[in-house]
């Protein structure tokens, strides 16, 4: 028999009558079946224990000497569960076969003298049963199986999704710093050709920034403004370097108009980058006034973006402190009262209302805003504010974490350039990370 090919059921034939266990052995010759006999209970156990349990059914005679077949199914049954058991008995053994039934758990019992057709039918039956238990066990084991492998197949699955969000998210961020430090070193670039007014850009960027959030604007409307905030100049990159430094009241009435051509251009250079879309159009409209006699488009009241019209302020507030709106320099107070009489004229009163609110409590909110030498400095420490050189170029952006190797560099720097710096940052954080 090749290897692979079922095995012919096995039946074990119990009984203290020859002429029985030869009847017995003739009916199943024809249908493959392996038949083993046993002259009697004892005998009957000998066999299957040599068999280890391994026969299919077992077929006893009720009355044997020594060990009846109540008895004996009933030591196989508890011995060897696996096979059928089926009981032969005459009728006057009801007693017995009750028994039988309650001790060894028979499949079946058949009077004597049988029917060979019921006989053959009854463990072709029982056959079948056992074939359908095997295939149903099989199969309830190959699923246990497969659910184990599904299970760590989707706990793999759940770890790599883990891993995998982490380090999208670790790349997002990174791109995120990186698209700001590009962002400021690219309006550090601006502001190299605007000499004394070097800076500019970053201030009105912050107190925008602060204005939005105190007034309640969405997270990406605060980016929007400052972002706005850091390239609102981008459009003078094509003005004469004359008119940069120059008030706009003792210009010409051609150096006005091409002065006044810088917004647009702004968001001219900025609409191709989808991520400065919303800055673009800010930047467009930062000129504007909020009594209408703004430029380019001359828009009025609420009509013009909320962001521009903060950006308006922040804007002008630090030109007042800078000597870059009137010709000269004024002091907090001067630029203050500037502010108060462009109230409803030039400047949305809501937003010369929080710039007056927030300036208010600018002292405590700057309590932990530390300006230290470089000796002074420890790991872990955050910039909170951008770290310029002399020439006015962005060295450090703010919220970049220093650690040893970074301090040593700045205090290179601080000897190669042969004076005192500041730097001004926050106490250290808890958990140091490299920016």
């Amino acid at each position: 028999m090749t290897d692979g090919a079922p095995q012919p059921a096995t039946i074990l034939c119990v009984d203290d009558e020859a002429n029985i266990l030869s009847a017995l052995r003739r009916l199943f010759r024809p249908t493959g079946y392996r038949v083993l006999i046993a002259n009697g209970g004892a005998e009957g156990l000998a066999l299957l224990e040599a068999e280890n349990g391994a026969v299919d059914v077992v077929i006893s005679d009720m009355r044997m000497p020594e060990m009846d077949g109540a008895r004996f199914l009933a030591q196989v049954k508890a011995r060897w569960p696996r096979p059928a058991r089926i009981l032969l008995t005459g009728y006057a053994d009801i007693e017995s076969t009750v028994a039988a039934i309650n001790q060894g758990e028979i499949y079946r019992y058949i009077a004597k003298p049988w029917n060979d057709g019921e006989v053959l039918l009854t463990v072709r039956d029982v056959l079948d049963r056992q074939s359908l238990e095997r295939e149903k066990a099989r199969l309830e084991a190959l699923t246990q199986a497969q659910n184990e492998e599904l299970k760590a197949l989707n706990a793999s699955l759940e770890d790599k999704v883990r891993a995998r969000t982490e380090e999208l998210r670790k790349a997002n961020d990174k791109l995120k710093t990186g698209f700001m430090t590009s962002i400021r070193v690219f309006a550090n670039l601006i502001e190299l050709r605007e000499g004394r007014m070097a800076g500019h850009s970053r201030r009105v960027a912050d107190l925008a920034r602060r204005i939005a959030k105190h007034m309640g604007l969405a997270p990406w409307e605060v980016q929007d403004v400052f972002l706005a905030g850091l390239l609102h100049d981008i459009g003078k990159i094509g003005i004469p370097d004359h008119l940069l430094n120059k008030p706009e009241p003792q210009m010409s009435a051609d150096e006005r108009g091409l002065w006044r051509k810088h917004p647009a251009k702004g968001e001219q250079a900025l609409m191709a980058l989808e991520d400065l879309r919303g800055a673009a159009r800010l930047i467009r409209s930062h000129h504007e006034r909020y009594d209408g006699q703004g430029y380019p488009e001359g828009l009025s009241g609420l009509i013009i973006p909320l962001g521009a019209r903060i950006l308006a302020l922040a804007n002008d507030y630090d030109g007042l402190r800078e000597g870059s709106v009137t010709g000269r320099r004024l002091d907090e107070q001067e630029a203050r009262q500037h502010l108060l009489q462009g109230k409803g004229k030039r400047y949305d009163p809501q937003v010369v209302e929080t710039f007056f609110a927030l300036s208010g409590g600018a002292k405590e909110a700057q309590v932990t805003d530390l300006a230290l030498a470089p000796a002074d400095l420890k790991p872990g420490m955050v910039l909170s504010r951008d770290f310029i050189s002399r020439e006015g170029v962005l060295l450090l952006a703010a919220d970049y974490i220093l650690d040893e190797g970074l301090i040593r560099q700045i205090g290179d720097y601080e000897r190669a350039e042969g004076g005192r710096l500041q730097l001004h940052v926050r106490p250290p954080v808890e958990a140091p990370r490299h920016g």
